[in-house]
């Protein structure tokens, strides 16, 4: 007789659970994107193309979207960049104050976003800089380093050091070793640290709310749309966001297994 497992059923469950909760929002952004654009009340209003084949109708919504995305490719490659080479730093060499730098790049990780976003525009106040794209920039750099750093250093922590010294007991040079052997074998974790760094500043409102001033972003634009009814341009937006991001990492995917296939039948 079979006796009946309640971990058997309660893990599947909260499994599946979890999938809605989070698929939830996802799903009603993408139906909603479809959504009658000539009703501006709350609700389902009645099926149509027309959001998806005009999206930049509405001109607010793409320059919105349009700044989002200056903001965080810019300040993705400046933190992907810093965020990689104070990680190889920190792990890999010795130096005075170490263990304070270590300290100083997990401590924006600990501090609130609302935190981190006045004391920039408090020190852009006091030395006369305006606000506006450029200063979103650089909160953003600031708040997404400390991810990079993070995620790279995890990446570091898994490399096998004798492929290394393989290079150098072959007379290979520092540079050499770092390009042909390091860096290969880091750029899956670079890559993971960039996509993280994107995600983050474009998602962001409240260091952006701080420190942008005039300037709208795609999510100061949907919060103050909120208020009165987000339009369905701005969920097809985040719906095509959304599936580019899916397909990114799909991609990523494909390539790795791909790669790894290539590896295994070489070594047989």
């Amino acid at each position: 007789m079979n006796k009946f497992s309640l971990g058997k059923y309660l893990l599947p469950t909260y499994i599946s659970l979890a999938f809605i909760f989070l698929m939830f929002p996802i799903g009603y952004t993408f139906v909603f994107s479809f959504n009658d654009p000539f009703k501006n009340t709350p609700g389902w209003q009645g099926f149509t193309f027309d959001n998806w084949t005009g999206v930049c109708n509405n001109e607010a919504v793409c320059e919105a979207f349009g700044n989002s995305i200056l903001i965080a490719v810019t300040a993705t490659i400046v933190s992907t960049i810093l965020g990689t080479m104070l990680a190889i730093a920190v792990t890999r060499y010795e130096f005075k104050f170490r263990s304070a730098t270590n300290l100083l790049l997990f401590l924006p990780l600990a501090t609130p976003e609302v935190v981190m976003g006045a004391g920039l525009a408090a020190q852009f106040f006091n030395v006369g800089i305006p606000r506006g794209i450029g200063t979103v920039i650089v909160g953003h750099i600031l708040f997404t380093l400390s991810f990079v750093v993070v995620t790279v250093k995890a990446r570091i922590a898994t490399l096998d050091p004798k492929l290394e010294e393989a290079g150098r007991d072959l007379y290979a040079p520092p540079t050499q070793v770092f390009m042909k052997i390091t860096f290969p074998l880091l750029l899956p974790g670079i890559m993971a640290a960039a996509l993280l760094s994107l995600a983050l500043s474009f998602d962001d409102y409240i260091v952006t709310a701080f420190n942008s001033g005039t300037e709208i972003t795609f999510p100061k634009y949907v919060y103050a749309a909120a208020l009165r009814g987000i339009p369905p341009e701005a969920n097809v937006i985040g719906s095509a966001v959304f599936i580019f991001a899916i397909a990114l990492v799909l991609v990523f995917q494909l390539g790795g297994a791909l790669k790894r296939k290539r590896i295994a039948k070489l070594a047989k």
